[in-house]
């Protein structure tokens, strides 16, 4: 089981979940909220993703090779 909250809802909003809850033939409402929680996640821009997040940690962690300029760095990649 996740995590509970009381959220409030206007009308409007309320009415949105119940036509997501119907549409979908969901339970609950709270299976409504995971629906467009899900839904809006997958329209974030890459780098605001948990999974880029974690990607970017591990890049970082890696070691990397040590150069002084330019030049030098293109001699390394030419071998």
């Amino acid at each position: 089981m996740g995590i509970k909250n009381v959220i409030e809802l206007d009308k409007r909003e309320d009415r949105v979940l119940n036509i997501v809850k119907a549409k979908f033939g969901l339970k609950n409402k709270s299976e409504a909220v995971t629906l467009v929680v899900k839904a809006y996640e997958e329209s974030l821009e890459p780098e605001l993703r948990p999974e880029f997040v974690e990607r970017l940690k591990k890049i970082d962690s890696e070691k990397g090779i040590p150069f002084r300029n330019i030049g030098e760095l293109r001699e390394i990649i030419r071998g």
